[in-house]
């Protein structure tokens, strides 16, 4: 049980560094640590995951506040769009096998490892000018990240900020900070939802939660040492990795072995291609951003 504790505790404390360094992605890892590590039903993980990850959030969101990297108005209009849907997303999570909600969280993470592997063209976060403000869409967007933020506990950052750089024209570091804020009020409307249906570990919870935010403050004095791009590109690998661990636990043993065979035959693909610079579409070539 205290060797338990103790594992999962550090393994919080790497789930803070990463949301400290990348700026997002803690609950790709906090919900398998919570299922696979602690033991906990896939539903209740993914309400505790919200918790855990908005309260992360909030801390990383002040320390870019001071930097002036955080857009009020646009974030608030995006994340309370986005909690309405990450409410609702939370009740109809509730009543959804934890199966196909596990399968489903697997499946937003071999997305989220594509686009971080994949990475994102230069002129993204000048797509749309900073003055343009298409609220309709980014309303309608933020809908969207909401409700798959309450049903998967998942897809916060990932798709916030190619909404805020793309929809709204905020630069990078702005689009980032504010994501912060988006995915804090997603995260704690999905877990309003969620707490209609389950009930939480709550000693445990805040364990984690604690090891998380000291983890993510860690990672945040790390960001100056370590190459974004390099950080980017592993984490998608590891993510990925993540996700089949996810797909074998869930699926069926004939199934589990094509996830696995699939999953090799991209990963040589992919490696081919960087080593040899043919270009394959869903990996970005030396020096990409």
């Amino acid at each position: 049980m205290y060797i338990t504790m103790i594992t999962v505790l550090v393994l919080a404390v790497a789930v803070g560094i990463s949301l400290g360094l990348l700026g997002g992605g803690g609950s790709i890892l906090t919900v398998p640590l919570l299922t696979y590590v602690a033991g906990f039903p896939p539903k209740e993980a993914i309400a505790s995951s919200l918790l855990v990850v908005g309260v992360t959030s909030i801390s990383s969101m002040l320390a870019h506040a001071r930097r002036g990297n955080v857009q009020w108005r646009t974030g608030l209009i995006f994340g309370t769009a986005g909690t309405a849907g990450a409410f609702a997303g939370g009740l109809v999570g509730g009543h959804i096998p934890g199966t196909v909600l596990m399968i489903a969280f697997a499946v937003m993470m071999v997305a989220t490892a594509g686009a971080m592997i994949r990475g994102r063209r230069a002129s993204t976060s000048r797509a749309v000018h900073a003055s343009a403000r298409p609220w309709v869409r980014i309303v309608l967007f933020g809908l969207g990240v909401g409700l798959v933020t309450g049903l998967v506990g998942a897809g916060g950052g990932f798709l916030v900020v190619p909404a805020l750089a793309l929809l709204a024209g905020l630069p990078m570091p702005a689009a980032v900070g504010t994501s912060l804020l988006v995915i804090t009020m997603n995260s704690f409307a999905g877990l309003a939802g969620r707490l209609t249906t389950v009930s939480l570990d709550w000693v445990l919870v805040a364990a984690v939660t604690a090891a998380a935010v000291a983890g993510s403050l860690l990672g945040a004095r790390l960001t100056t040492r370590v190459s974004e791009e390099s950080l980017r590109r592993g984490f998608g690998y590891f993510v990925l990795v993540m996700a089949v661990v996810v797909l074998v636990q869930e699926l069926p043993g004939a199934a589990a072995l094509v996830v696995v065979a699939v999953a090799v035959v991209v990963a040589a693909v992919g490696i081919t291609c960087r080593l040899t610079r043919v270009r394959c579409p869903w990996v970005a070539q030396p020096g990409a951003s």
